[in-house]
């Protein structure tokens, strides 16, 4: 180690602090040597092994190569490492990758023989590494005092992450940065415009202007697919283009990080670049400006990679590449007045992912997460859906405590969906397992998951075979990783299971079962209640029952990418035991009538639905008032009246519809015979609303508030009670001789009197007032209009009658 670098200068406050307290928090810039440097100078202050967390495992395998090539040893000495699939042993230093960490510390709580666990670029908040921290910080405070925690970041604020860690002394490292000039476009993207050719037109740019400075260019882009067009359109700028990616095989991975020839190099790299990897000369810096991280919508229960804007961190973290070795520049691939809108920091991944695997680890744990120390709690939302879905697994029991099918989960390097099927399905399910880890390996494929599995079976002969894109180094490593799973489930001793890949993918996704929707489009409902479609032209677009396995994620109807056909009885030998059959009473608004059916469902899934004769009738009273409530109770002119009259006795309660609808036990007696909707709006509500108020209420109504008023010549008239005061109509003959003006409960009735051809002529509620001062006008003015009907000049003296006098009298 003799070239001195910038984190050199730190070391000794480091080495002290950690001697003194066992905990801190190193904050260093890219380029600082924190992860070359740290491990190495902490050797002879640490007893045990060291285990240094990194967040991908490219980086942990080159960190491993750079402290080996520190202490002037090959990998395998004093400096190993562990990844997924591969792993070096060594004696005092190993790097892990996050997810191995959480392994290890689950199956040794105490962590015996580690002296000290390194967090590097915690700044990245991978879950994992969240995880990882708090399982760390709890053990240390349970079982291991003498345990040293270091927290290493490039741009992380650090006094919350020293806060967590009882107040951890932080080191800061100013790190060495040669000046770097940032170059902004003139104005905007357009909207719409495509980001691959926009990001190859600048990198050409960036390429042509620096040409005199010489060095690397090293571009950001949002992700692999996006990586391999843009290579396609730089195939003509003689410069070597390489690409840089996790998923890329060691040896291109090596090409990318190697150092460059006398040919100018140009790599193409993901988020992957930003940190932790040393990728040598590099003087140009092009940031495309995305970012793709991962999204989990807990309505829906599904991931999505979404492409975003990258971080104002994110961005000075790639800017910081072009002046590691010398002066550099920085091309930006937006406008300067753009940059106050970008977010301050990336969103940690713990508030946006699928956190199953999560959920499953605190549970293996024996803690919630409230009990732990995290820098940013789980969403309560999110971690809910993630319980659910386990105890669908079998891996929680309805309390939330795990299972001892949910501890064989926790131990295979899978999602718990995954983990669940090899464990049910045993070695077959390995290279589904394989295929579900990672990503689509055909691209502009079917859905069909068999062509994925007859790809990795055999990469070489499938490629010749079919005209998909396929992704051949990809297929290789699926292929190695099968292997591996099979060898752990033939370890964990596990039974064969269903066979075919469709029976499967069902144990591992028991919430996205999908049975094909009635119409010609190929949509489905899954067993979780979402909607689904497939391309029509796809051959799985004719199947009634699939295993939907990827999805786009949309919140309304997902588009599937890869599926499985599943046939009716191995679902029925899978989950026969969730296979209900409901007995269905409702009202169809679409059908205007009472459905009776006869349902088998699998969660949302309707298998069978057939007729039903043996609703009773009440439950047909009941689906009947749900369409009372839809359509509204049916008043004839006497229910009406009846209902006003009830309004204005005290007590007989509320008999607005509102209030009515609420509750129907008081209609159902009426209800059981009516199916349609014609039945409910012949539906006659006298005889209910009396029942409602019963025979007491009937004679309170009776006495206080009568249904009718009774004429001198005995005719009983309704009384109309809708409007603010009783109403009556009738002939102003019949009221002849009524000196004293009628009243209903201590008020005056409003009479309307009408006239022989029944059309109002007054409107009173003083008859003797009437009689007085109004009636002349009227006699005047009917009869001559009515000559044959009596307009006597005193009506106070004449006899009521509805006659018309005899012709000729």
């Amino acid at each position: 180690m003799t070239d001195r670098l910038p984190i050199d200068d730190a070391l000794p406050a480091l080495r002290e602090a950690l001697a003194a307290h066992g905990r801190a928090v190193l904050v260093a810039p890219p380029g600082a040597g924190k992860t070359t440097r740290v491990p190495l100078a902490l050797l002879d202050l640490v007893p045990g092994r060291m285990l240094m967390l990194e967040p991908r495992r490219l980086a942990a395998r080159a960190a491993a190569e750079r402290l080996a090539a520190g202490l002037d040893e090959a990998v395998g000495g004093r400096v190993g490492f562990r990844i997924r699939g591969e792993s070096v042993a060594g004696s005092r230093i190993e790097v892990v990758t996050e997810g191995i960490l959480t392994r290890m510390i689950q199956s040794d709580p105490s962590l015996a023989r580690i002296g000290c666990v390194i967090f590097d670029e915690f700044h990245e908040r991978s879950l994992n590494a969240d995880l990882g921290l708090a399982l760390v910080w709890e053990a240390r405070g349970a079982l291991r005092e003498d345990l040293a925690i270091l927290v290493m970041s490039a741009t992380l604020e650090a006094e919350p992450v020293a806060t967590l860690l009882d107040d951890a002394p932080v080191i800061r490292s100013e790190g060495r940065v040669f000046p770097v000039e940032t170059r902004w476009l003139d104005r905007p993207l357009p909207a719409g415009a495509r980001l691959v050719p926009e990001a190859a037109r600048l990198i050409v740019q960036a390429e042509a202007e620096t040409r005199d400075t010489g060095g690397t260019i090293l571009a950001f882009l949002p992700g692999e697919g996006e990586i391999r067009r843009v290579m396609a359109l730089l195939r003509d700028t003689g410069c070597e283009v390489l690409p840089l990616y996790g998923a890329l095989d060691a040896g291109a991975q090596r090409a990318a990080l190697s150092v460059p020839g006398v040919q100018r190099r140009i790599v193409l790299a993901t988020a992957i670049a930003e940190t932790s990897l040393t990728i040598p000369a590099v003087r140009v810096v092009v940031d495309a400006g995305r970012a793709r991280r991962a999204r989990f919508d807990p309505g829906s229960g599904m991931s999505r990679l979404v492409t975003e804007r990258v971080s104002r961190a994110e961005a000075d973290q790639r800017r910081g590449r072009a002046g590691r070795v010398a002066p550099g520049v920085c091309y930006r691939m937006w406008a300067r007045a753009e940059e106050g809108a970008l977010p301050a920091f990336a969103p940690p991944e713990i508030v946006a992912a699928d956190l199953a695997g999560l959920a499953l680890e605190l549970a293996a744990w024996g803690a919630a997460p409230d009990n732990l120390a995290f820098l940013t709690p789980p969403p309560d939302a999110a971690l809910a859906e993630a319980r659910a879905l386990l105890v669908q697994l079998g891996a929680l029991d309805t309390a939330g405590r795990i299972t001892g099918h949910g501890r064989a989960l926790v131990r295979l390097p899978l999602h718990p969906r995954l983990a669940h099927m090899l464990t049910l399905a045993g070695a077959p399910a390995a290279d589904l397992a394989a295929l579900l880890s990672a990503r689509d390996p055909l691209r502009g494929a079917p859905a069909d998951l068999s062509l994925r599995l007859a790809a990795i079976r055999d990469p070489q002969g499938f490629a010749a075979r079919h005209p998909y894109q396929a992704d051949r180094a990809g297929l290789f490593r699926l292929r190695d990783d099968a292997r591996r799973l099979r060898r752990l489930a033939t370890g964990d001793g596990s039974a064969e299971g269903p066979a075919g890949h469709g029976a499967m993918a069902a144990l591992a996704y028991p919430d996205r079962i999908g049975l094909r929707r009635r119409g010609d489009a190929p949509r489905f409902v899954l067993s979780g209640g979402k909607g689904a479609v497939l391309d029509a032209g796809d051959p799985l677009a004719g199947q009634r029952l699939i295993v939907a396995v990827d999805l786009d994620g949309d919140g309304r109807e997902a588009r599937v990418r890869m599926a499985a056909a599943l046939d009716e009885q191995t679902l029925r030998d899978l989950y026969g035991a969730r296979i209900h059959e409901v007995a269905i009473c409702e009202w169809s608004r679409r059908e205007g009538r009472v459905l009776t059916r006869l349902q088998e469902r699998l969660g949302a899934l309707v298998l069978s639905d057939r007729n039903w004769a043996g609703a009773s009738e009440e439950a047909v009273a009941r689906a009947a008032f749900e369409g009372l409530r839809q359509d509204g109770l049916p008043w004839t002119r006497a229910a009406a009246r009846l209902r006003a009259r009830i309004a204005l006795v005290e007590g007989l309660g509320p008999v607005d519809e509102a209030s009515l609808l609420e509750d129907g036990q008081w209609l159902l007696p009426w209800l059981g015979q009516a199916r349609t909707l014609a039945d409910l709006r012949a539906l006659d509500l006298v005889e209910p609303l009396k029942a409602r108020i019963g025979w007491e209420g009937q004679q309170r109504l009776a006495a206080e508030v009568p249904a009718h008023f009774v004429t001198p010549l005995g005719r009983r008239v309704a009384i109309d009670y809708s409007h603010e005061t009783p109403s009556i109509e009738l002939k102003l003959q019949e009221v002849f001789g009524v000196t004293q003006h009628p009243k209903v409960a201590g008020r005056p009735l409003r009479i309307s009197l009408l006239s022989p051809g029944g059309k109002p002529v007054q409107v009173t509620t003083d008859l003797p007032g009437f009689w007085a001062n109004s009636y002349a006008e009227v006699r005047k003015e009917m009869r001559g209009r009515y000559p044959r009907h009596p307009w006597p000049e005193d009506p106070t003296q004449a006899a009521p009658t509805t006659r018309a006098k005899p012709r000729g009298t």
